[in-house]
């Protein structure tokens, strides 16, 4: 056997291994679950996620996914809150402790202010006769099937499962807050993420390149050079868009073009955007259709032009 072949041999059992134990923890999902969700969803707080070692960094990753879906979270290290940190926790928090053994000696000073202090306490570990899991109020065990090195010694198993509860936990509580996209938008506005759920509103230029019906076009050609979108934007008398006038209205009208008025030009009845789209659909649109432009109007505003998103704005925002 090759260094190769025993390399995959092992990840293949590590991964086999997890994701029997996964079917295992979904198999054993109970009543708890559902009522540490309700307990979280009761709090007037925030929750608050405290594990050393390799609970630590898991309960790290946990408090984050919370907060990003809407459950307000953040960790506390349970050494730190022995020496300060526990004025973190109040009244209205739920204190969500993680331990494999359920028996780490840092987590005694927080469990015992919980209790002292009457702080709702979700324990998560494997072992249910354990100090953590007897303290508890509610009880979220994972299975204790070992860890995939076979020594029971490496975190791998545990720890995927104790995620796996995190993620489960967020996401329910997410669905049951029917959190949508443009709440999670509002979490993540940086990189590639928040790029993608940007909405048509929060890259639109404003100041867009219009002109009134009845304007002649020596007049509409300076207002499209001017503003260098390539595009004007015809309105009636109360803002509406009527229509617009494109590069390709231009080469269609070349002959007599100066003494024509906008309407003789323009394309009537465009295709628009509503500002609460999200920007991606808005470069799909412009795509599909082989457009660089698209005129914003909100259909609950009369058709009144709001804006002007140009395929650039998007690029410069990491889509398309």
């Amino acid at each position: 056997m090759t260094e190769t072949e025993s390399f995959l041999i092992t990840a293949r059992q590590v991964v086999t291994d997890e994701a029997r134990a996964l079917d295992v923890l979904a198999d054993g999902l109970d009543e708890n679950f559902a009522e540490a969700v309700q307990m979280i969803l009761s709090a007037t707080g925030r929750i608050i996620v405290s594990g050393i070692g390799k609970s630590g960094h898991i309960g790290h990753k946990i408090a984050a996914t919370l907060a990003s879906t809407g459950t307000p979270a953040y960790f506390v290290h349970p050494a730190e809150a022995s020496h300060g940190d526990l004025g973190m926790v109040s009244k209205g928090d739920v204190v969500l402790a993680i331990s494999n053994s359920g028996e780490a000696p840092e987590l005694v000073n927080l469990l015992t202010f919980t209790r002292r202090f009457g702080i709702p306490l979700i324990g998560l570990s494997s072992k249910p006769e354990s100090t953590l899991m007897k303290q508890a109020d509610v009880q979220l065990l994972i299975p204790s099937l070992g860890e995939a090195c076979g020594y029971g010694m490496v975190p791998s198993i545990s720890t995927t499962l104790t995620l796996a509860m995190g993620d489960a936990l967020a996401i329910a509580l997410m669905k049951y807050r029917d959190f949508q996209p443009a709440n999670f938008r509002d979490f993540h506005p940086g990189g590639k993420l928040g790029a993608q759920l940007s909405k048509v509103r929060d890259l639109m230029h404003a100041d867009t390149p219009i002109v009134s019906a009845g304007t002649p076009m020596s007049d509409a050609l300076i207002v499209m050079s001017q503003k260098s979108f390539g595009v004007v934007g015809v309105v009636d008398g109360e803002d509406r868009l009527l229509g617009i006038v494109t590069d390709g209205d231009l080469r269609r009208n070349m002959d007599g073009l100066l003494e024509k008025d906008v309407e003789k030009v323009m394309t009537s009845n465009p295709l628009t955007i509503s500002p609460n789209a999200m920007a991606e659909e808005a470069v799909a649109i412009m795509n599909d259709r082989k457009i660089t432009s698209l005129f914003v109007v909100d259909p609950e505003e009369q058709g009144q032009a709001q804006g002007l998103l140009h395929i650039h704005d998007c690029l410069r925002a990491g889509l398309g």
